[in-house]
């Protein structure tokens, strides 16, 4: 059986020591674990990570998921412009992360910590 590290296309989520980073988690865990997926790749990350489309159950986008609940960016580069509308509402209703007045994004995050020092495992 193979495995396969896989980043979500076009959304960012908190890292796991951000506010709401092990929030997002929890629920992308509730939301695929143990369903039917189907994962179109897209490609590679600078990490060697897969970056592809996951659908749950046939269509379940848990991307849009993240996003309407506040748990993910959109991502920093060529964002999806038909992901912005799910985040920019969840930013308006100040779901999840948007309930902080200026949430730090995930690449800013990784961006100080990797001026910080070396990264523990």
């Amino acid at each position: 059986q193979d495995k396969y590290k896989v980043v979500l296309a076009g959304i960012d989520s908190p890292e796991l020591a951000q506010n709401f980073g092990t929030e997002a988690k929890k629920f992308l865990e509730k939301l695929v674990l143990k369903q039917s997926v189907t994962l179109q790749i897209q490609g590679k990350d600078r990490l060697g990570n897969y970056i592809g489309v996951l659908l749950a159950n046939g269509d379940d986008d848990p991307r849009v998921e993240l996003l309407k609940q506040g748990l993910a960016w959109t991502s920093e580069k060529n964002p999806n412009p038909d992901l912005e509308p799910y985040r920019s509402w969840a930013q308006q209703k100040k779901k999840g992360l948007w309930q902080e007045e200026n949430p730090t994004p995930p690449w800013t995050f990784r961006r100080q910590q990797t001026m910080v020092g070396p990264k523990s495992s």
